[in-house]
């Protein structure tokens, strides 16, 4: 495992993190004991570093990532993020009021005096223009409860418009093989302000698994059910914005980058991004031990090379971006 800084907080974080919305819900059903072994495999594989939301399960994820990392606070930094279980458009749910409760609820579902990232959970673009929510999080870092604070963004708009705050620490960014936009613009203005990136969503909610066919069905508690067309959030968050059979047919596609990496496109996906020195951690979700083990592989498998890299960009621009739904 190899490790990155994280903006300019100071922490090193495992390039291959975990993200926990996966244990918490709107994936199909969830086994309690199998998600804390799977969270203890990935801690003894070196993972330091796990993102959760206060609405991830009604706050099962912190809780979950309490009881897996008691003992282990100095060692395992820990994201969360604030505002959807409020409504996200009104200002008055960015107040210091509302905002630092949320904070104090999380700080004691995760029994920890202070969250190491704290993000906004992909608020509107006008509130990021407004602005004033950042002074409120600059409060909450002032008084201790906050390391760092960042925002978890849904295009590459919000993203730059973000990267004018100077107490940004991190982004948190949707990327992957399927959605590629970030790279000519907000990854390289990062690199230049220091900020984090965050990869969440790198296999396209299991599309660039492979594994899928045009008739798989899903739980009707999982979100890539009761958000394939947008229909519960942002349509991005679900199959990175593409129409399901369109991505399916697009993975069939994709699985030459398999190829000399262990015959997995789960492999090859994540090691697509993390050979971007842009990015701070790639962050998987999970559900078992196996696919921690799964994805965990990756930091085995060779890196791309240049000519697959262009051929990859190609197939972006040709095939897959006019399929892609949603502000991105």
């Amino acid at each position: 495992m190899e490790y990155r800084p994280l903006g300019k907080t100071g922490l090193q974080v495992s390039e291959l993190s975990f993200g926990t919305w996966a244990i918490g819900g709107a994936w199909g059903q969830t086994d309690e004991a199998e998600s804390l072994r799977a969270l203890d495999k990935a801690m003894d594989e070196g993972v330091n570093f796990f993102d959760t939301a206060d609405v991830y399960g009604d706050g099962r994820s912190e809780r979950l990532l309490a009881r897996a990392t008691k003992g282990r606070e100095d060692r395992i930094h820990i994201a969360t993020k604030f505002c959807r279980a409020g409504d996200i458009r009104d200002p008055k749910t960015y107040s210091y009021e509302k905002v630092n409760a949320w904070c104090e609820d999380s700080l004691r579902r995760l029994e920890r005096e202070t969250i190491d990232l704290y993000q906004i959970h992909c608020p509107p673009i006008e509130i990021l223009k407004d602005g004033s929510v950042f002074g409120v999080l600059d409060r909450l870092q002032r008084e201790g409860k906050i390391r760092a604070y960042g925002v978890s963004v849904e295009s590459v708009e919000e993203g730059l418009l973000c990267l004018e705050q100077p107490g940004v620490q991190a982004l948190q960014i949707i990327f992957n093989v399927f959605r590629q936009k970030p790279i000519d613009t907000l990854l390289p203005a990062a690199q230049a302000k220091g900020v984090g990136l965050l990869v969440r969503l790198p296999l396209a909610s299991g599309l660039l698994t492979g594994k899928f066919t045009a008739d798989a069905r899903f739980e009707a508690d999982d979100h890539r059910n009761f958000n394939r067309n947008g229909q519960a959030f942002n349509v991005g968050e679900t199959f990175a914005g593409l129409p399901f059979e369109k991505g399916v047919e697009l993975a069939r596609e994709l699985a030459w980058i398999a190829e000399g990496r262990g015959g997995s496109m789960t492999h090859a996906a994540l090691k697509w991004l993390l050979d971007f020195p842009e990015i701070t951690c790639v962050i998987p979700g999970f559900k078992s031990v196996r696919q921690v083990e799964d994805n965990l592989g990756a930091l085995g498998v060779r890196s791309f090379t240049p000519e697959e890299q262009s051929r990859l960009r190609s197939f972006y621009a040709e095939k897959v971006h006019p399929f892609i739904r949603g502000s991105y």
